[in-house]
């Protein structure tokens, strides 16, 4: 089917449904991969693969939402995902790690989880505005290297020991410098309340072979789920609103939405601070999932991934976004990472690199090829995040629901069909 024709098809479903169809197929081809390699475990395997990619998706499709507000609909071009990622995260963290945590603990406020999370959230966006206000005075190139230079101090900066614990105002808290900070784990409460007393669900599952622990990294896959569920819900509101409109006008012409007497600054500026905070909160949920963060977990990498995932879902679609995350984080990360680890062992057959193995396709064997790509297919999946790339920009430049990129009219702009109307 052509391009054309697939895109037609996705346009006629409902958003809901393409994104809960989307998400089917993923488990769907990881419980066929658990059955077959996982032998009479398998059951239990595909819970894990499960697990962990709904994880992986849910988180990278808050960082995308929130990427698509900034760029796709406002234009402005953030490369500093990881970096606001890390203060809320670390904030989340400070806030919530406790009092006394022991020897050998950093300590903290000892707060609940849900106020270190919206702590989390405020201090992104609070890092977002001062790091906007002297950039967006500038030309837009200006903002790409304030926040990747800002992500990388940020970076350093909870890596450097002098701040690993301090003490300010009679109160000890730190970021634990290079060795992290340990604190509430947000998967160890969704974990609490399947494993609490009365809770038949763990039982259930175990008697068809799947461990609790699996049982309970699904449960908190789909709590991330209900989040991406809250943030395309507001998101959505606020594209629709006269404010997501004066955004989208931004996107289109600042200089005539600044002639009609917007302060477009401004809304530049709350724009970047509502996405940062949702990076920060994804920071909290994903790289906190465990109830421990440290500095390697932020590195620049990550900021590429999101851009990506973006790229290929189409920016300017909340729903695009949402698919593109999916796409990435499940099809081309996750997926070729676990053939890797069921491939077949390199042999004494199998070429040391892939000059060797394209060279055998000279006379014609491409055994060798095959050999090299089986043992190295985890590798390889950063190639084939390339050629996909690349594919994407060449065939469709606007991504898989890119050309949805909405107006920033209210009203439908198209002439009628016939041409002018009579008066």
């Amino acid at each position: 089917m052509s391009t054309a024709g697939v895109r037609a098809r996705m346009d006629g479903l409902p958003d809901a449904v393409l994104v809960v169809g989307f998400l089917a197929g993923i488990w769907l081809l990881l419980t066929a991969l658990a059955f077959l390699v996982g032998g009479q475990q398998w059951p239990n395997l595909a819970a894990g693969f499960i697990g962990s990619v709904t994880i992986l998706v849910a988180a990278y499709a808050i960082l995308v939402l929130a990427l698509n507000l900034q760029w796709g609909y406002t234009g402005l071009f953030n490369i500093g995902v990881a970096g606001f990622m890390a203060v809320g995260a670390y904030t989340t963290a400070i806030l919530t790690a406790p009092v006394d945590p022991g020897a050998g603990g950093v300590p903290g406020f000892g707060l609940p989880l849900w106020v270190g999370l919206l702590g989390g959230m405020v201090m992104a966006a609070v890092v977002g505005a001062v790091a906007a206000l002297p950039a967006l005075r500038l030309k837009a190139d200006y903002l790409a290297i304030v926040t990747v230079a800002l992500s990388e101090i940020i970076r350093l900066f909870v890596n450097w020991g002098g701040v690993a614990e301090i003490q300010l105002f009679g109160a000890r808290f730190g970021t634990g410098g290079g060795t992290g900070i340990s604190f509430a784990s947000p998967s160890g409460v969704v974990s609490g309340l399947i494993n609490g007393p009365g809770q038949p669900l763990v039982a259930a599952a175990e008697s068809v072979g799947v461990s609790g622990p699996n049982v309970a990294n699904i449960a908190y896959g789909l709590v991330l789920l209900a989040v991406v569920g809250g943030s395309y819900w507001v998101l959505a509101r606020v594209a629709n609103s006269p404010f997501g409109r004066v955004l989208k006008a931004i996107r289109e012409d600042e200089t005539v939405t600044q002639s009609l007497g917007k302060d477009t600054r401004l809304f530049k500026i709350k724009a970047f601070m509502i996405g940062c905070a949702l990076m920060g909160l994804a920071g909290a949920l994903f790289r906190g999932q465990a109830g421990y963060i440290s500095p390697q977990q932020f590195r620049p990498a990550i900021t590429f991934y999101v851009f990506a995932a973006l790229i290929i879902g189409g920016s300017g679609s909340n729903t695009g976004s949402i698919l593109g995350a999916a796409t990435f984080s499940a099809l081309l990360f996750y997926v070729p990472a676990r053939l890797g680890e069921y491939a077949p062992v390199a042999g004494s057959g199998t070429p040391g690199n892939i000059v060797e193995a394209v060279a055998a396709l000279s006379s014609l064997d491409p055994v060798p090829l095959v050999a090299y790509t089986a043992a190295n297919i985890s590798t390889l999946r950063f190639v084939l995040i390339g050629v996909v790339l690349v594919l994407i920009i060449q065939r469709q430049p606007e991504g898989l629901l890119g050309h949805r990129n909405e107006p920033a009219s209210s009203v439908p702009l198209d002439r009628p069909e016939g041409g002018e109307t009579d008066e």
